[in-house]
């Protein structure tokens, strides 16, 4: 069955819509390549540099949500990707007795406001301290993001 031109024209605007989605803003950190993570911010000291989660741009019953949505929701997450552990980071012994809270590569949940926000391109970065942290987590997927 041969698609309506207002069908096509839908069709034509999701799959443009998926080609231009940026690196960063991308919910799998798997996608981030090298230019991405040149171009992201070293942290000093007990720092974390926390890529926040970015839901999916469709719903579970398929509706496309719009981009403003989106970011409204990154903004609002409690969820993101550590991309980068500072120097001194869980190195204070009598603040961190059990050792570090989270390491490169974990999921973490921080506080709504914590720490600082950057902008890049079309997605955002946190640096938060390392006691900013609150827990780790399997999936993002499993925490409810409200906006």
């Amino acid at each position: 069955m041969a698609l309506t031109a207002l069908q096509q024209k839908w069709a034509d605007e999701r799959a443009q819509q998926e080609g231009t989605n940026d690196e960063i803003s991308n919910a799998d950190p798997a996608n981030l390549n090298q230019s991405v993570l040149d171009r992201i911010p070293k942290p000093t000291g007990w720092r974390i540099v926390v890529m926040p989660f970015r839901p999916a741009a469709q719903t579970k019953g398929g509706l496309l949500l719009a981009k403003q949505a989106i970011e409204k929701q990154q903004i609002a997450t409690v969820c993101g990707y550590v991309i980068e552990v500072g120097p001194l980071a869980y190195s204070d012994t009598e603040k961190f007795p059990g050792g570090p809270w989270c390491k490169k590569g974990d999921w973490v949940v921080f506080a709504r406001y914590a720490g600082a926000r950057i902008n890049l391109d079309d997605g955002e970065i946190r640096i938060l301290n390392d006691d900013e942290i609150l827990a780790t987590i399997k999936d993002p997927e499993d925490i409810v993001h409200m906006v």
